[in-house]
């Protein structure tokens, strides 16, 4: 990859940075080659601050990193596109990105499971999620039969409230059951895409 720095008078480019799960646009920041080499050693994210300066890797006193998935440059080699793996808001407001967006219906999916897998890694006694974690794959595996077949049932009455109650609870199991085996939705996703292209 041969980024052109010098396009621009301060020999920096702007980096747009993307939620590689959501698709959703998180910041924008600047980098010069140093930056994007410590990017790509660090796999967390590093700018060039302008008000500071010098290097910076997002998160490093927040602990909000930016966890590196993917650089692509445009077509003019003036502008970096970086996909991302967010730890925690992205904006110094708490906001989960820098223009202030809400959770887009079609994002949702993607932020439950971000809540599944912390309830995971992060066990409460109180959550029901995290319950079933330490139940194991086989509880969870019974949840999700349980619930496509009380959907099946939903589907043959008229009642669409119940039936979308129960599209919602063998949805929400299914999540749960993809990080039992290691996988996520993007997994599924992307096999689907593939199908798609054939």
């Amino acid at each position: 990859m041969i980024i052109d720095f010098s396009k621009y008078a301060d020999g920096l480019v702007p980096a747009i940075i993307q939620d590689e799960i959501t698709g959703r646009v998180l910041m924008l920041g600047f980098m010069n080659q140093e930056a994007v080499n410590t990017t790509e050693t660090l796999k967390k994210v590093t700018f060039f601050s302008r008000t500071k300066n010098r290097l910076w890797t997002k998160g490093e006193e927040s602990g909000n990193y930016l966890l590196l998935k993917e650089i692509k440059i445009d077509c003019d080699n003036d502008t970096l596109l970086i996909k991302v793996n967010p730890i925690g808001p992205v904006c110094h407001t708490g906001a989960d990105t820098c223009f202030n967006e809400k959770n887009e219906a079609d994002n949702f999916l993607f932020d439950l499971e971000k809540i599944i897998i912390d309830r995971k890694n992060n066990p409460s006694e109180k959550s029901y999620t995290s319950s079933l974690f330490q139940k194991g794959i086989n509880k969870i595996a019974q949840k999700v039969g349980e619930e496509a077949i009380e959907l099946v049932i939903e589907a043959k009455d008229n009642d669409a409230t119940l039936f979308k109650e129960e599209a919602a609870d063998l949805l929400f199991h299914y999540l749960i059951l993809l990080q039992a085996k290691g996988f996520s939705l993007d997994d599924v996703m992307n096999v689907l895409k593939s199908r798609h292209k054939k």
